[in-house]
């Protein structure tokens, strides 16, 4: 029975608790990331550094709030510059996209559960369900090429950091639980 999973305004409470919680994810990995890799030039990709991919991660989420944000009135906070963000500005800086990302997802919810994604290239289905996922797994996939990275160099990162990244349930319990 489609939309029997949860009561009505726990759908809304579950999707942004879960986005919280893979922001915390995130800015758990990038607190605990060791400074000396930050400025490591990725294997395959000597123009580009962890710093870099590090800051394309927020920066991803103000472009996308700035493309789909516009139509309900989200203004995007500013993105960083790559080649120079330090690990606390990138971590002040995901707190602010992420705040974007609820308002987003939030706008979404109140139309019916429904984005309106007008982006030519864009590749990803307009409920917000499959929105919050798509983010979720870009984010996912920057740390997993961060520790693929560390590994090939030689410069395995500390257990704590490479488990942590799955302590979902415990980070969680970090996250914000603001609603709507």
């Amino acid at each position: 029975m489609p939309g029997k999973l949860y009561p009505d305004g726990t759908l809304r409470d579950r999707l942004i608790d879960c986005w919280n919680t893979n922001n915390r994810v995130t800015e758990f990995f990038f607190e605990n990331l060791p400074d000396d890799l930050w400025d490591t030039k990725l294997p395959g990709s000597p123009r580009r550094t962890i710093r870099m991919i590090s800051g394309h991660v927020h920066n991803a989420r103000c472009m996308w709030i700035k493309m789909i944000g516009r139509r309900y009135r989200i203004s995007p906070p500013g993105g960083v510059d790559r080649r120079r963000v330090t690990r606390k500005q990138l971590v002040r800086a995901l707190g602010r996209s992420s705040e974007g990302m609820v308002r987003l997802l939030n706008a979404g919810l109140d139309e019916g559960g429904i984005l309106e994604i007008k982006v030519p290239w864009s590749n990803i289905p307009s409920d917000v369900v499959h929105f919050m996922t798509y983010i979720s797994a870009h984010e996912a996939h920057h740390r997993g090429q961060i520790i693929l990275a560390a590994r090939t160099l030689n410069q395995r990162l500390p257990p704590a950091l490479t488990n942590g990244v799955w302590q979902w349930r415990r980070l969680g319990k970090q996250a914000p639980r603001k609603r709507k």
